[in-house]
């Protein structure tokens, strides 16, 4: 049996780990926002800045589950229903005209939503089983049972799963960690309590 050791849940200026709220912030603006909560992390991370709004997000909830991990054998399987839409629009706004034609190669880079799931391995050292979904929702019991089977032959000892929405200023991120000790079991009821 595994059982969900850190949950996360951002959304609207407001963080909860553990179903306990600790940051309500003044502003539910994205980029103000996740500036601040960024800010009082004890590390330095310089790409921080780089990235694209759904890089951040997923960085920055991975992190507070992360944040006192030691273990390097994590998957990490993440989701939205979306991709990275919101990063291809701004590519898509700086390539349409002809005459003010250029596109960025900082924002090009993030037109893949993958490309969150490589910065929180950079950022972790991981080098584990990963996958980015895209659904119209979160497919609890698909993940569930992928991360089961993950756990179960050994391909890692944890697993951090993920919904993670960004999109024309509109956010919302619910991380959680599975493994064989945690504080919640780690059941399909359980999942949709944590990702509604």
């Amino acid at each position: 049996m595994y059982s969900v050791s850190k949950y996360i849940h951002i959304e609207n200026g407001i963080i909860f780990e553990n179903g306990k709220q600790i940051v309500d912030s003044n502003t539910t603006d994205f980029s103000e926002f996740i500036k601040q909560v960024y800010r009082n992390f004890e590390h330095i991370y310089p790409k921080f800045y780089k990235m694209d709004d759904l890089c951040k997000l997923a960085y920055i909830a991975s992190e507070l589950v992360l944040k006192d991990e030691t273990e390097k054998d994590i998957a990490l399987l993440f989701s939205n229903n979306e991709g990275s839409l919101d990063t291809d629009n701004k590519h898509q706004q700086s390539i349409q005209n002809s005459n003010a034609y250029f596109p960025s190669p900082a924002v090009f880079v993030y037109t893949l939503p993958n490309i969150a799931i490589g910065e929180v391995s950079i950022r972790h050292q991981l080098k584990s089983e990963s996958a980015f979904f895209i659904a119209s929702e979160y497919q609890t019991d698909y993940m569930h049972k992928y991360t089961e089977h993950l756990l179960r032959t050994n391909k890692a000892k944890k697993v951090l799963c993920g919904w993670v929405h960004c999109l024309n200023g509109a956010y919302k991120a619910c991380f959680y960690l599975v493994e064989t000790n945690g504080i919640l079991e780690h059941n399909n009821q359980n999942i949709k309590q944590i990702t509604k």
